[in-house]
């Protein structure tokens, strides 16, 4: 199984950056430049990527107190995959972004890390204040 880990400091407030982030409607936004598009049915959100490809995430939990959202890729292209991304505040008006995502198979390493650097540049830029 492989795992890939990141942390990136966000220049805006937790709770900003949590409200942003705990909205599956709103990921598109906070994911823009990577994201092109969200729509959600239920608990699952289905997400097109800016290179055309679209992935159905089925959210596991919406963890408030822990600013922790979990979810799980469905499809075929994974025997295995989940993720979360959580928000930790820090000093100064800043937070830490921490997204782990573990999936299989291996062979999808580049592309899975690809799409989470991206996604950290972006939500970096996206929700900067």
């Amino acid at each position: 199984m492989t795992s890939i880990y990141r942390e990136v400091i966000l220049q805006t407030d937790a709770s900003n950056a949590w409200l942003a982030l705990r909205d599956s409607n709103n990921v598109a936004r906070v994911f823009a430049g990577v994201l092109t598009g969200v729509t959600v049915d239920g608990d699952v959100r289905t997400v097109t990527f800016a290179g055309g490809h679209v992935a159905q995430e089925r959210i596991v939990v919406i963890d408030d107190a822990r600013m922790r959202v979990a979810y799980t890729v469905c499809g075929k292209r994974f025997a295995h995959h989940h993720a979360s991304m959580q928000i930790v505040p820090l000093a100064d008006g800043q937070c830490r972004f921490v997204w782990i995502s573990d999936f299989l198979p291996d062979s999808e390493h580049a592309f899975v890390e690809t799409l989470v650097d991206a996604g950290c540049v972006a939500a970096a830029r996206n929700l900067a204040t």
